[in-house]
Protein backbone atom coordinates (compact mmCIF):
# COMPACT_ATOMS: atom_id res chain seq x y z
CA UNK A 1 0.00 0.00 0.00
CA UNK A 2 1.03 3.74 -0.69
CA UNK A 3 0.07 6.95 -0.13
CA UNK A 4 1.89 10.60 -1.53
CA UNK A 5 2.44 13.51 1.41
CA UNK A 6 3.93 16.57 0.01
CA UNK A 7 5.28 14.82 -3.46
CA UNK A 8 7.18 11.76 -1.12
CA UNK A 9 5.84 8.14 -1.06
CA UNK A 10 5.00 6.42 1.64
CA UNK A 11 5.04 2.60 1.06
CA UNK A 12 3.81 0.07 3.73
CA UNK A 13 5.02 -3.50 2.88
CA UNK A 14 5.77 -6.82 4.51
CA UNK A 15 9.08 -7.91 4.03
CA UNK A 16 13.10 -8.26 5.21
CA UNK A 17 14.70 -4.86 5.92
CA UNK A 18 17.84 -6.87 5.53
CA UNK A 19 16.39 -7.34 1.74
CA UNK A 20 15.31 -3.64 0.66
CA UNK A 21 17.44 -3.20 -2.94
CA UNK A 22 16.49 -0.15 -4.31
CA UNK A 23 16.46 1.37 -1.21
CA UNK A 24 19.52 4.24 -0.18
CA UNK A 25 19.22 3.38 3.80
CA UNK A 26 17.86 0.88 6.01
CA UNK A 27 16.68 2.10 9.44
CA UNK A 28 18.48 -0.56 12.27
CA UNK A 29 15.97 -0.71 15.45
CA UNK A 30 19.63 -0.28 17.10
CA UNK A 31 20.54 -1.11 20.66
CA UNK A 32 22.55 1.99 22.62
CA UNK A 33 25.60 0.61 21.90
CA UNK A 34 25.43 0.30 17.95
CA UNK A 35 26.27 -3.64 18.51
CA UNK A 36 24.58 -6.85 16.77
CA UNK A 37 21.82 -8.05 18.84
CA UNK A 38 18.53 -9.93 18.45
CA UNK A 39 15.46 -9.14 16.10
CA UNK A 40 16.49 -5.94 13.74
CA UNK A 41 19.64 -5.12 15.11
CA UNK A 42 20.81 -8.89 14.17
CA UNK A 43 19.77 -9.20 11.13
CA UNK A 44 20.78 -5.97 9.68
CA UNK A 45 24.47 -6.78 11.43
CA UNK A 46 24.47 -10.08 9.61
CA UNK A 47 23.65 -9.36 6.44
CA UNK A 48 25.93 -6.17 6.55
CA UNK A 49 28.76 -8.39 7.61
CA UNK A 50 31.38 -7.16 10.63
CA UNK A 51 32.59 -4.08 8.90
CA UNK A 52 29.44 -2.46 10.49
CA UNK A 53 29.83 -2.79 13.98
CA UNK A 54 33.84 -1.23 13.40
CA UNK A 55 32.28 1.64 12.41
CA UNK A 56 29.18 1.67 15.19
CA UNK A 57 31.72 1.44 18.01
CA UNK A 58 33.13 5.12 18.09
CA UNK A 59 29.57 6.23 17.26
CA UNK A 60 28.32 4.67 20.74
CA UNK A 61 26.75 5.26 22.62
CA UNK A 62 23.81 6.45 21.62
CA UNK A 63 20.57 8.38 23.77
CA UNK A 64 16.68 6.86 22.77
CA UNK A 65 15.21 8.86 20.10
CA UNK A 66 18.41 9.53 18.54
CA UNK A 67 19.82 8.16 15.27
CA UNK A 68 23.46 7.93 13.51
CA UNK A 69 24.39 7.04 9.89
CA UNK A 70 26.87 4.53 8.85
CA UNK A 71 27.90 2.88 5.58
CA UNK A 72 25.88 -0.43 4.55
CA UNK A 73 28.75 -2.48 3.63
CA UNK A 74 27.05 -6.09 2.57
CA UNK A 75 23.64 -4.64 2.43
CA UNK A 76 21.84 -3.97 -0.64
CA UNK A 77 21.92 -0.12 0.45
CA UNK A 78 24.32 2.80 0.65
CA UNK A 79 23.67 3.53 4.74
CA UNK A 80 22.23 2.16 7.70
CA UNK A 81 20.44 4.93 9.62
CA UNK A 82 20.91 3.67 13.42
CA UNK A 83 18.08 4.76 16.06
CA UNK A 84 17.62 4.12 19.91
CA UNK A 85 13.82 3.60 20.32
CA UNK A 86 12.56 3.49 24.20
CA UNK A 87 11.26 0.49 25.71
CA UNK A 88 7.90 0.41 26.32
CA UNK A 89 6.84 1.36 30.36
CA UNK A 90 10.75 2.50 31.02
CA UNK A 91 11.61 5.46 28.91
CA UNK A 92 9.26 8.53 29.07
CA UNK A 93 7.42 9.74 26.95
CA UNK A 94 7.37 6.76 24.80
CA UNK A 95 5.36 8.39 22.27
CA UNK A 96 7.74 11.72 22.18
CA UNK A 97 10.70 9.34 22.05
CA UNK A 98 9.39 7.13 19.25
CA UNK A 99 8.48 10.05 17.01
CA UNK A 100 12.03 11.47 17.74
CA UNK A 101 13.54 7.76 16.04
CA UNK A 102 11.85 8.28 12.74
CA UNK A 103 12.25 12.49 12.28
CA UNK A 104 15.63 12.17 13.18
CA UNK A 105 16.45 9.49 10.79
CA UNK A 106 14.27 11.56 8.25
CA UNK A 107 16.83 14.20 8.93
CA UNK A 108 20.29 12.31 8.77
CA UNK A 109 19.27 10.61 5.71
CA UNK A 110 17.95 14.00 3.82
CA UNK A 111 20.89 15.38 4.88
CA UNK A 112 23.29 12.53 3.60
CA UNK A 113 21.32 13.11 -0.01
CA UNK A 114 19.38 9.84 0.56
CA UNK A 115 16.53 9.52 -2.14
CA UNK A 116 14.81 5.97 -0.68
CA UNK A 117 14.81 4.99 3.13
CA UNK A 118 13.16 1.64 4.77
CA UNK A 119 12.29 1.56 7.94
CA UNK A 120 11.23 -1.76 10.33
CA UNK A 121 8.68 -1.06 13.50
CA UNK A 122 11.03 0.12 15.60
CA UNK A 123 10.35 -0.54 19.57
CA UNK A 124 7.76 -3.14 18.74
CA UNK A 125 10.38 -6.03 19.62
CA UNK A 126 11.49 -6.86 22.59
CA UNK A 127 11.44 -3.30 23.34
CA UNK A 128 7.48 -4.11 23.95
CA UNK A 129 5.81 -1.16 22.17
CA UNK A 130 2.49 -2.21 21.49
CA UNK A 131 2.53 -2.46 17.33
CA UNK A 132 -0.98 -0.47 16.79
CA UNK A 133 0.53 2.47 18.92
CA UNK A 134 4.03 2.17 17.27
CA UNK A 135 1.91 2.40 13.70
CA UNK A 136 0.77 5.99 14.92
CA UNK A 137 2.99 7.55 16.41
CA UNK A 138 5.40 6.61 13.20
CA UNK A 139 3.19 7.06 10.60
CA UNK A 140 2.23 10.83 12.00
CA UNK A 141 5.86 11.06 12.44
CA UNK A 142 6.70 10.60 9.01
CA UNK A 143 4.21 12.46 7.69
CA UNK A 144 4.73 15.52 9.50
CA UNK A 145 8.32 15.15 8.92
CA UNK A 146 7.81 15.41 4.79
CA UNK A 147 7.29 18.91 4.71
CA UNK A 148 11.22 19.45 5.85
CA UNK A 149 12.44 16.84 3.54
CA UNK A 150 14.96 18.04 0.40
CA UNK A 151 16.24 14.51 -0.77
CA UNK A 152 14.03 11.67 -0.05
CA UNK A 153 10.97 10.49 -2.32
CA UNK A 154 10.39 7.56 -1.06
CA UNK A 155 9.57 5.99 2.23
CA UNK A 156 9.20 2.61 3.21
CA UNK A 157 7.75 1.00 6.35
CA UNK A 158 9.01 -2.89 6.10
CA UNK A 159 7.37 -5.02 8.85
CA UNK A 160 8.05 -8.70 8.53
CA UNK A 161 4.93 -10.32 9.76
CA UNK A 162 1.15 -10.29 8.14
CA UNK A 163 -0.43 -8.85 11.12
CA UNK A 164 1.93 -5.78 11.43
CA UNK A 165 1.66 -5.59 8.18
CA UNK A 166 -2.16 -4.74 7.84
CA UNK A 167 -2.47 -2.75 11.41
CA UNK A 168 0.07 -0.34 9.67
CA UNK A 169 -2.23 -0.33 6.30
CA UNK A 170 -4.83 0.20 8.72
CA UNK A 171 -3.50 3.36 10.05
CA UNK A 172 -2.18 4.77 7.12
CA UNK A 173 -5.87 4.35 5.46
CA UNK A 174 -6.77 7.37 8.00
CA UNK A 175 -4.22 9.76 6.92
Amino acid sequence: MERKFNNIVLEIIQGDITKQTGCDAVVNAANAELLPGGGVAGAIHRAAGPDLVKECIPLAPIKTGEAVITKAYNLPNKYVVHCLGPVYGKDKPENVLLSNCYVNALKIADENNVESIAFPAISTGIFGYPIEDAAEVSIKAIVDTTPILKKIKVIRIVLFDFDSFSIHKNVLEKF
